[in-house]
C-alpha cells in the first residue's frame, strides 16, 4: 500500500466492506439439478480519497454500502456457475474500472463447503444440502455430508491490469492412527517428551497457493480451471499425507510430512508458483490411570487417548519456486 505525505507524516489508508454474506442458486432451465454456493466476501479498496481524512471531504469515498450492494448485483449477473476465484476477479475488475479514484481492489472470499446430497445412492436433482436436512428424515438415503474445509481465495487487481491470485482452503482435518513417530529431537533439562516411533498424527491443514499469472490477460480461458485445480491440489495433499492405500507412509515429523506435501504439489502442478501451510500438531495424549489400590485401571497400549485442542504444536512453512534472474 503506497503512502502519502500528510502534514509531515507518511499516511497509508484503505477502506472496504467485510463479511458480506452471499448465497447463490443456479437453477437448471431444463428442470435438472440446482447448484448452490454460500460465500463470505471481503472487499478492500485502495483509492485516492485523502481529502476525506484531512479535509472532511467525502466526495471521493466509495460507500461501503455500495460495495455490499455490488456483491449481490454482480452475483445476479452471473447466469452460469463460477468459482470463488472467478467471482473475486470479476469484483476486483469492476471496482478498479468503474471508479476512477480506485487504484487497487483486494477481494477475499471464503466458501462454505455445501456438498450435494445422495438419496438412495443417487445425487438429489435439485435441493441443496441445507434444505435436504429435512427430507432425510422422511426418505431413505445413502448418506449426507457437510464438508469441513472451506475454499478460500484472495485476488488483487490494480487499475493497470496487474493481477495476483491466491487459492487455498482452511479447516481440513486429517488424522492417522499409525505410521507416525517423533524422535532424536533436542533434549535438555526442560524435556519430558519421550522418543516414539508409534503415535497418533492429527492436524487441521490451512493451505494457500499462488498462481503465476501477473495480468488479467494471462488468466487461463478454459472453463472450471480454478475449480479443477483446487480439487486436484487438495486430492494430492491428502494422498501425500496418508501415502499408498497399502501400507501408507511413515511420518517422522509434521515438518517432514508438510515438506513432502509441498514438494509434491510444486512438482505436479507447474502453474503453481508457491504454497504455504499452517499445520498444527493436534495432540492425542496416551491415557494411563492408576490408583494406590489398582496400579492399572487403564494401561495404555496404543488404544485409549485423551483428545486435546490446546496447547498444540504450531508448524508453518512456505515453499516457492526460485525464479531465474534475467
Amino acid at each position: 500500500m503506497a503512502s502519502e505525505k500528510v502534514d509531515g507524516f507518511a499516511f497509508e489508508q484503505r477502506h472496504g466492506k467485510a463479511r458480506v454474506r452471499l448465497g447463490r442458486v443456479w437453477r437448471s432451465q431444463s428442470g435438472g439439478s440446482h447448484n448452490f454456493v454460500e460465500w463470505t466476501v471481503g472487499i478492500s479498496l485502495l483509492s485516492n480519497c485523502l481529502a476525506a481524512y484531512v479535509r472532511d471531504d467525502n466526495s471521493d469515498i466509495v460507500a461501503t454500502d455500495s460495495m455490499k450492494n455490488t456483491v449481490y448485483a454482480k452475483a445476479k449477473e452471473c447466469t452460469q456457475q463460477i468459482s470463488v476465484e472467478e467471482f473475486a476477479i470479476l469484483l476486483a475488475k469492476h471496482f478498479t474500472s468503474f471508479y476512477e479514484q480506485v487504484t487497487t481492489a483486494i477481494i477475499t472470499i471464503v466458501e462454505k463447503p455445501w456438498e450435494r446430497v445422495y438419496v438412495d445412492g443417487q445425487p438429489h436433482d435439485h435441493d441443496d444440502a441445507q434444505e435436504l436436512m429435512f427430507h432425510i428424515k422422511l426418505i431413505s438415503c445413502s448418506g449426507f455430508k457437510l464438508g469441513s474445509e472451506e475454499h478460500t481465495t484472495e485476488v488483487i487487481v490494480e487499475k493497470s491490469g496487474a493481477l495476483r491470485v491466491t487459492s487455498g482452503f482452511q479447516g481440513l482435518a486429517l488424522l492417522k492412527t499409525t505410521q507416525s513417530g517423533f524422535e532424536k529431537f533436542v533434549r535438555d533439562k526442560y524435556t519430558a517428551l519421550p522418543d516414539t516411533q508409534e503415535r497418533m498424527l492429527a492436524t487441521e491443514v490451512t493451505a494457500s497457493w499462488k498462481y503465476p499469472f501477473e495480468s488479467l490477460s494471462a488468466i487461463p480461458l478454459q472453463p472450471s480451471y480454478f475449480t479443477e485445480r483446487y480439487l486436484d491440489v487438495k486430492k494430492v495433499l491428502v494422498e501425500t499425507f496418508f501415502g499408498p492405500s497399502k501400507g501408507g507412509v511413515y511420518s517422522p515429523s509434521v515438518q517432514n510430512t508438510l515438506y513432502q506435501m509441498a514438494t509434491t504439489v510444486l512438482n505436479r502442478f507447474p502453474d503453481i508458483s508457491s504454497i504455504q501451510f499452517k499445520m498444527p500438531n493436534i495432540h492425542f495424549l496416551p491415557v494411563n490411570i492408576s490408583s494406590k489400590d489398582n496400579p492399572a485401571i487403564v494401561k495404555f497400549d496404543n488404544d485409549v487417548y485423551l483428545p486435546t485442542s490446546e496447547p498444540h504444536g504450531s508448524i508453518e512453512a512456505t515453499l516457492s519456486r526460485i525464479r531465474a534472474k534475467m
